[in-house]
């Protein structure tokens, strides 16, 4: 992209100074980034709709490279892919930074992300092997103890050289089965102890009524502190009704690497039925529009 990147780090707070829902979406490659650059449409407010912020999942950056979504992808690796992300768009970028690791990798992790110009990022507060919190209590999932993340925390921000930059405590109660009560109580000691700059209430139910509850609860104790939702599982509640309840940035959090498992399975199926590739030719992007579309970004 064209943009300096403490320029683009600055972007988020900007964003959220607006105080309007900030939409974002994975991205894992540079190619999908041209994806979500060139999304438009006209959404249900009858406005265009496009989407503001990337989010880099370690869950798709895992998959990319076909491993578990168990840290197995370390940081280098992470970097690469986003670093194809930075050359082709100018939208800020969030990055999804698991449990964080142990405080003093952490505070490199911080530096490491700010240099690129990275807006902010999201750590777990969960300890040992790192489980996908989708699977919620079918896999074990350990909450790490309040200090000792209030300590990763403080870290990150003293390792900090901007003040722009943001980092956000994603809370794991609700996934670990430990209800609203105990998700509130960790989020304000991260706040008010660990010096987080915002919080991700995070929910694998498919219903949105526990989630809406506490992000309304969050907001009555915490009306200044931005709050992150990803609905992948309770995808039934709106961005109106989200950010109604309170929430400030909504996260699209896998939907895309989703999206093109189906459809280049789908293209390959066809193409072995019909023992050539003639079948699949409306389905496909031609080849002359990839082209214009990667060339046309490579001279930016």
């Amino acid at each position: 992209g064209g943009i300096r990147p403490g320029d683009r780090l600055a972007t988020l707070r900007s964003l959220l100074a607006a105080g309007r829902l900030i939409r974002t979406i994975e991205v894992h490659s540079g190619f999908s980034a041209l994806v979500v650059d060139k999304a438009r449409a006209i959404g249900p407010d009858g406005r265009e709709a496009a989407f503001d912020m990337l989010w880099s999942s370690s869950l798709t950056s895992s998959a990319i490279k076909g491993k578990p979504d168990i840290e197995v992808v370390d940081t280098t690796e992470r970097v690469q892919i986003i670093e194809d992300v930075l050359e082709v768009t100018d939208k800020p970028v969030l990055y999804d930074g698991d449990t964080g690791g142990e405080k003093e990798i952490f505070r490199f992790t911080v530096r490491r992300l700010e240099r690129l110009g990275i807006s902010g990022v999201v750590i777990e507060d969960k300890r040992g092997l790192k489980q996908n919190s989708l699977f919620g209590t079918e896999r074990q999932q350990q909450l790490e103890d309040v200090q000792v993340f209030c300590d990763k925390i403080r870290a990150g921000k003293r390792a900090q050289e901007t003040t722009e930059f943001m980092i956000f405590a994603r809370l794991e109660a609700l996934i670990a089965g430990c209800g609203e009560d105990e998700c509130i109580r960790r989020g304000l000691a991260y706040v008010r102890e660990g010096g987080a700059d915002g919080v991700m209430l995070h929910s694998k139910e498919k219903d949105p009524a526990e989630l809406l509850s506490a992000l309304r609860r969050w907001r009555k104790q915490m009306p200044e502190v931005p709050v992150v939702v990803a609905p992948t599982t309770y995808n039934v509640v709106t961005e109106a009704e989200l950010h109604a309840a309170g929430a400030n940035i909504c996260i699209y959090a896998n939907q895309l690497i989703r999206a093109s498992y189906v459809s280049m399975l789908d293209t390959a199926n066809k193409i072995l039925e019909a023992g050539r590739s003639k079948e699949v030719d409306g389905q496909i992007l031609p080849t002359k529009e990839m082209i214009t579309l990667i060339d046309d970004h490579a001279g930016k």
